[in-house]
C-alpha cells in the first residue's frame, strides 16, 4: 500500500521558518518524483517544488524560489521542504505527492503527473 504522510506544519510569524517532512512507503523511491503542493483558502492548488528520487534534480515555482529548499533522504524514503522567510501568503494546506519519473512533467505552468497524494499538513503564517 502506498502511503505519503506529511508532518511539520504549524503556526509561525512572518519571516520565520518551518520544515515539512513527507515520509513515503509502498513504492520504489528511486523511480519516483516527490512534489509539494499547497492550497490557500479560496485559491487554486499550486505545485511549488519537486525533487527526483533518482538524481535529486529539483524544480521550484517562482513564488517560493530562493526561500524554500526541497531535499530528500533516500535511506529514509523521506522528502523535506525547508521553508524560510515565510510570508502570510504562504498560508495554506501543504501536500506531498508522488509520481512515476516517466510521467512527471515540470514547467512554467506547474507540476503534472502525480499519482499518489498525502492528506496534507496546515501552515499558517501570521503577519
Amino acid at each position: 500500500e502506498v502511503q505519503l504522510v506529511e508532518s511539520g506544519g504549524g503556526l509561525v510569524q512572518a519571516g520565520g521558518s518551518l520544515r515539512l517532512s513527507c515520509t513515503t512507503s509502498g513504492f520504489n523511491f528511486d523511480d519516483y518524483a516527490i512534489a509539494w503542493f499547497r492550497q490557500a483558502p479560496g485559491k487554486e492548488h499550486e505545485g511549488i517544488s519537486c525533487i527526483s528520487g533518482s538524481d535529486g534534480s529539483t524544480y521550484y515555482a517562482d513564488s517560493v524560489k530562493g526561500r524554500f529548499t526541497v531535499s530528500s533522504d533516500s535511506a529514509k524514503n523521506t522528502v523535506y521542504l525547508q521553508m524560510n522567510n515565510l510570508k502570510p501568503e504562504d498560508t495554506g494546506a501543504y501536500y506531498c505527492a508522488a509520481g512515476d519519473l516517466s510521467q512527471v512533467v515540470t514547467n512554467i505552468g506547474g507540476i503534472y503527473g502525480m499519482e499518489y497524494w498525502g492528506k496534507g499538513t496546515p501552515v499558517t503564517v501570521s503577519s
